[in-house]
Parts: C-alpha cells; sequence; structure tokens
C-alpha cells in the first residue's frame, strides 16, 4: 500500500511539472539554465520527493536506515519502531532452528524490528521469523566487507534494532569483516547499552565468548588438534563480542555430533597457557539452543544437549608445536556437565553464579599422548 500511495504521489507531483513547462516552456527554458534561478525549480521538486516518502510512511529512512546494499530485503513494516525490549542471549548449535528458543528470543524484542547478520547466504530467517513471532519486520543484512561493516547506514539499522541475530557461515569472515568495525561497536551497544536479545548458530554462536575459535585458517578436527596443540589451524582469538554472561568462555557448536570435544578441551589448555588463568566452555549440540535471560537463568531448548567445560588451574604437561598434547592433571584436567535439552526448555540453573543444575552427566575429561578419555561419575 505504502507503495501504491508513493507512486500516486510521485505520479500527481510529475504531471503538474509537466503541466506547468508546457503552459510556461519559455519561462522555464529561462529559469533551467540560468543558475540565478534554477534552485527555484530544484527545491520544490526535492522537498515533494521527500514530502511524498514521509507521507508514504517510509519514515525509517527519516531514521537513518535507507536502503543500502547490504541490505538482502526485508519482511514486515519497513518503518522504524521502538518498543520495550528485554536482554537476553540465544546460543544455538547449528543445524535446524529450534522454535520454542526463537520465540523465546522474539518475545524479548517487544515486538520491533529484527535484524539478521550475515556475510553470506540469503534470506531464509525473514519469513520463518516473521511468521514465528509478532514482531514489526525482519530485515537480513549481507555484510561481507570491512567497508560495509563500516558504512553509516548499516550501522543505523543495527543500532535501531530490538533484536539481533547472526546466522551460520564462516567465523573468519565475521571475524575479518566485522571484529574492530563500527558494526562490532554498534553489536555490543545493543547487548550492553540498549539491552536487546542477541543471539547466533553456528559461526553465529562461534563469536559470541569472550574467547573464539576464528577458523582463520579453516576448521579443524578433533584429532588433529590433539596430535597437534599449536597447529596453524587452532587460531583462538579474543576480544570481539562484550557480555558480562559469556566473559571468560569459548563457545562450539554442532559439538557432540561433530566429535569436538577435543578440540574444545585444546582450546581451553590453549587459553590456560597463554592467559595464565582457567575459562569455561559452552558446548551446543544441532537442534538445540541455551538461552540466557537478563538475570543470568538458563533454559536449554531443542532435542540434543548442552556441554558446559570447567578447567582446571594445572597447565597441560605436554603442551609443544608438533606434539601430541598431554593434560591429565589428575585426571581433571577438566570437569564436564551435561544437560538433556526439552522442546520446551529444560532449566538449567544460572550463569551469573555458575550454579548448574538438572545434569544428565557429569565427569572428567583429559588428555594423555593425544589421546581424549571422557569419564562419567557414577551415579
Amino acid at each position: 500500500m505504502r507503495y501504491i500511495i508513493l507512486v500516486l504521489i510521485l505520479s500527481t507531483l510529475f504531471s503538474y511539472v509537466y503541466f506547468l513547462v508546457r503552459r510556461h516552456w519559455r519561462l522555464f527554458n529561462f529559469v533551467i539554465w540560468n543558475p540565478k534561478y534554477s534552485w527555484m525549480l530544484g527545491a520544490p521538486l526535492l522537498l515533494g520527493i521527500s514530502c511524498a516518502g514521509k507521507i508514504a510512511g517510509f519514515n525509517r529512512i527519516a531514521n537513518g536506515s535507507l536502503p543500502c546494499s547490504a541490505s538482502l530485503g526485508i519482511t514486515g513494516d519497513p518503518s522504524d519502531v521502538q518498543t520495550k525490549t528485554e536482554p537476553g542471549l540465544l546460543l544455538a548449535g547449528g543445524s535446524t532452528d529450534v522454535e520454542a528458543a526463537m520465540k523465546w528470543f522474539l518475545e524479548r524484542s517487544g515486538g520491533g524490528d529484527v535484524v539478521i547478520l550475515r556475510a553470506s547466504g540469503s534470506t531464509g530467517y525473514n519469513d520463518f521469523l516473521y511468521k514465528l513471532g509478532k514482531v514489526n519486520s525482519v530485515e537480513t543484512l549481507l555484510i561481507n566487507s570491512k567497508a560495509l561493516a563500516q558504512n553509516d547506514t548499516v550501522v543505523q539499522i543495527v543500532r535501531n534494532a530490538e533484536a539481533l541475530f547472526i546466522a551460520g557461515g564462516d567465523q573468519w569472515n565475521y571475524t575479518q569483516y566485522w571484529m574492530g568495525t563500527p558494526l562490532n561497536e554498534a553489536i555490543n551497544y545493543l547487548i550492553n547499552k540498549k539491552k536487546v536479545p542477541v543471539g547466533g548458530t553456528s559461526a553465529g554462536l562461534a563469536i559470541l565468548g569472550e574467547y573464539f575459535f576464528d577458523a582463520r585458517y579453516d576448521g579443524i578436527t578433533s584429532d588433529t588438534a590433539l596430535q597437534n596443540p599449536m597447529h596453524k589451524k587452532m587460531s583462538v582469538n579474543k576480544g570481539f563480542i562484550q557480555s558480562k554472561y559469556l566473559a571468560n568462555l569459548i563457545t562450539d557448536s554442532h559439538y557432540d555430533q561433530r566429535n569436538r570435544q577435543g578440540r574444545h578441551v585444546v582450546m581451553l589448555a590453549d587459553i590456560l597457557q597463554k592467559q595464565k588463568k582457567p575459562a569455561t566452555g559452552l558446548g551446543v549440540d544441532e537442534k538445540t539452543a541455551v538461552s540466557i535471560d537478563e538475570k543470568g537463568n538458563l533454559i536449554v531448548f531443542g532435542s540434543n544437549r548442552a556441554w558446559w567445560l570447567k578447567s582446571s588451574a594445572v597447565q597441560p604437561e605436554i603442551f609443544e608445536n608438533g606434539k601430541p598434547i598431554t593434560w591429565i592433571a589428575g585426571k581433571r584436567a577438566v570437569a564436564y556437565f551435561t544437560i538433556m535439552a526439552t522442546p520446551s526448555g529444560t532449566p538449567a540453573g544460572n550463569i551469573r553464579k555458575m550454579k548448574l543444575e538438572n545434569f544428565e552427566q557429569t565427569g572428567y575429561m583429559w588428555v594423555a599422548d593425544g589421546k581424549l578419555t571422557i569419564l562419567p561419575k557414577p551415579k
């Protein structure tokens, strides 16, 4: 309807101009070629076009969200709204999205504008999320260059969002294009100042922790990481996204399905080696998502597991380039806890207090000469 109104207004405006030109051709010819008077024709035209846009309802333009090459499309109302939001984080493990978790995420937007960030792919989330929850709009931005991550319009669209979700893909693209840019600042603004829900899946999950595997030299399997903890591909980075509940934490996705426990243990050993302090890990299985509300309360949605890993403070016995890692620490190198998801969500404790609950399994992990042992505690 807005586009029809816009076309009608502009058609009327240009018809009127055409009529004046035909009626007063000599005067028009004098004005258009005389710099002293040409503004008299240009200014009303520009004003008319501007007013037409506002009358038609395109007030998102007035708020800085001009159409740009980064936008793959918007579903819903293109006008910007401001709603009361609730902060929260959604950490999804990849594969099929968990509808109950996404509904939790959308509800916290207060019915506002949802922005999807990605560096590849298309608009798959637009219709899915717009139909799933009551929101004003869902817009996908494809940010695949530093230039776009520094673009004022892109940054303003993100800052105006009432919810932000980072799609899967390749986290090295997110790192090389977004990290340290105004877009990066806008994401942190949403989390820490505006306090809107922010989430990510797969590669989008990978970058949310204080520490993150950046995949600079492609992915790495657990076997390769365990056989050489200083392998070129074992690239652990720090300081992209800032969230108080994800401080001193490193995530991983597609967890049990791709046997990522081993490489996750090596990541924790790498952090302990470099930072001289133990860190925490969160591994999320496919078709599973972990929500964190403003108080730090945890819920695990879906059909598989969330894995919590807590590193000991004991340094690995062998952590050298080209040699298999050994990190035994009295067979307590890393404590782990699994929580089984449910479709409606399993309460899992509080991350602020680091008190977890509803464990499915607890135990320890350690590595001897590149071989990972996962030993559950007897129930």
